[in-house]
């Protein structure tokens, strides 16, 4: 079976190394890839974006099934122009990538089913929302309403930093049309949880839960990156909050976007806020989490690819889908200064061993592999128990080499407090 993963990030080399476990593979691409992923698969300088090239790559390579990893191209229409040439593929079509692709259509979604979330407010215009900024309740969060990179959230715990991010997204278009509209919206509090979930919209099965860390330092502290490292499970997820989550959040999200004639094919991601009056949604994403990815599928025992094809053909129900009861650790290696300005080009070093090692921003040069990103790898163990998953990781770490190489030490430390 030809198989083409498209994407070229942590998330996509996960992916591929758990689509290479599936023996009837033949041939496996990446469009783009990196280099890392090079080690695992084809790549094809195909950006993920050029939706044009990436069918006629598949239509001339007779790609057997595509697997569309990142938000831009599902929210493009990826999988619509590859299933229009006859390629089967995991992941949502255009109408169903919105819940991503638009905060304004995800938060009117939640409001008109009662699906719980912070209270909002929507605003097309700047002065609007800075008149409503006048008298909101501080902290709030100021949201763009299209992608961002991740980077389209602002918390802002005074007035002035309120107003500073309406400026910022409405008036200095820092993230372009995606700052067209803001949703501006309730503070919650209370412990995150990260939960991606299978579905084909007939049926919702919802892997192993996950803590991202976001800031990029130490105590959390510092900028909002794409992720400085996850731990699964995150133990705030109990059976009794599971359940909650399928009850109020999970199931009744598959049957809205199917009453809205969006069905949801893919992998769901739920990015939760445990408040005092309940579990509440922060946000959907329309595919696998990056770094969520990397400590959520080492854990999975099932066949990656065969629970793809089942939701692309619509039988998730008939499909094994398993989890090992171990935890998993992700630290992620970053170039020093991100997510501000940093510097590239420094040689990789990596240990031998290299089944858990996820890159996310390397290139080939001259036969080397080099930093190119501004998080470079995620590095991830698996133990019996969250605290020799962190060890682990960390060792692991330790024998990564590169210059300018920055990571957070207490990527974990959380989780294993709320344990105790």
């Amino acid at each position: 079976m030809k198989v083409m993963v498209v994407g070229g990030g942590g998330r996509e080399h996960t992916i591929v190394k758990k689509i290479k476990e599936n023996k009837g593979v033949t041939e496996l691409y990446a469009l783009p890839g990196n280099g890392g992923i090079a080690q695992d698969a084809v790549c094809v300088d195909i950006g993920a974006k050029d939706i044009e090239g990436i069918t006629a790559f598949a239509k001339e390579k007779q790609i057997d099934f595509a697997i569309v990893a990142p938000d831009d191209p599902l929210v493009l229409g990826a999988v619509d122009a590859l299933e229009s040439i006859g390629i089967s593929c995991f992941g949502p079509n255009k109408k169903a990538a919105i819940l991503e692709g638009s905060k304004v259509f995800s938060k009117n979604l939640m409001k008109k089913y009662g699906i719980p979330t912070a209270s909002y407010e929507v605003f097309d215009d700047p002065k609007d929302a800075l008149a409503y900024l006048e008298t909101a309740p501080i902290p709030t969060v100021v949201k763009a309403d299209g992608l961002a990179l991740g980077k389209g959230v602002i918390i802002a715990e005074t007035r002035e930093q309120a107003v500073n991010a309406v400026h910022t997204i409405m008036e200095d278009k820092v993230f372009g049309k995606s700052g067209d509209h803001i949703v501006v919206e309730e503070f919650l509090t209370g412990p995150e949880v990260s939960v991606l979930a299978f579905t084909d919209g007939k049926t919702m099965i919802p892997m192993v839960s996950s803590m991202d860390h976001k800031r990029a330092l130490d105590g959390d502290k510092g900028l909002n990156t794409g992720g400085m490292g996850t731990v699964a499970p995150n133990p705030y997820y109990t059976e009794d909050v599971a359940t909650e989550c399928m009850e109020k959040i999970f199931l009744p999200t598959m049957e809205a976007m199917n009453a809205e004639g969006r069905t949801f094919k893919g992998c769901l991601y739920f990015g939760l806020m445990l408040t005092a009056d309940g579990p509440k949604v922060i946000e959907y994403n329309c595919r696998f989490g990056d770094p969520e990815t990397q400590v959520v599928l080492p854990l999975l025992e099932s066949d990656l690819l065969t629970i793809m094809q089942h939701i692309a053909n619509g039988t998730l129900a008939d499909a094994e889908v398993k989890f090992s009861k171990k935890a998993a650790c992700c630290v992620i290696m970053a170039s020093k200064g991100y997510p501000g300005k940093y510097e590239t080009g420094f040689e990789l070093t990596l240990p031998e061993n290299r089944s858990h090692i996820f890159v996310a921003g390397a290139k080939q040069k001259d036969g080397k592999l080099v930093t190119g990103g501004g998080r470079v790898l995620g590095v991830t163990e698996v133990a019996d128990t969250l605290a020799e998953a962190i060890d682990a990781a960390y060792a692991t770490v330790k024998t990564v080499k590169f210059e300018n190489a920055y990571y957070r030490n207490d990527i974990g430390q959380k989780a294993l407090a709320a344990e105790v």
